[in-house]
């Protein structure tokens, strides 16, 4: 008999319009749920389509392993010629950013529509 996982589920919605792509992680990021999201954002570079937005709104949490993989992708995205986005980050992620001293590296918008329709690049 295998141990139950007691880690929440993380869900992954991808959406693709001719801005770019919008990745919208729900519920708790961390060590044990990261690898929708990672394997989703390797997609989405990969598509080579301009920009990157991840929708942060439906995050529950985000811990270190979450932050790794927003930094990577970042890098990733950069090397690729793409830009990444976080939108709606909302208080727990503002926060882990803010504590983290990393909101700088980051383009951070109030909506996804906002991010998808910015031109100050």
């Amino acid at each position: 008999m295998e141990p139950e996982s007691t880690a929440s589920e993380l869900t992954v919605a991808v959406r693709t319009s001719a801005q770019g792509v919008v990745v919208r992680p729900e519920g708790e990021l961390d060590h044990d749920t990261a690898e929708p999201l990672r394997a989703a954002l390797r997609s989405a570079v990969e598509g080579g389509l301009g920009r990157v937005v991840i929708d942060c709104a439906g995050l529950d949490f985000c811990d270190s392993t979450g932050l790794n993989l927003l930094l990577h992708t970042r890098l990733d995205a950069e090397d690729a010629g793409l830009l990444l986005m976080l939108a709606d980050p909302g208080p727990m992620v503002s926060r882990m950013l803010d504590i983290t001293g990393v909101r700088a590296v980051f383009h951070i918008y109030p909506s996804v529509a906002e991010a998808l329709a910015a031109q100050d690049l």
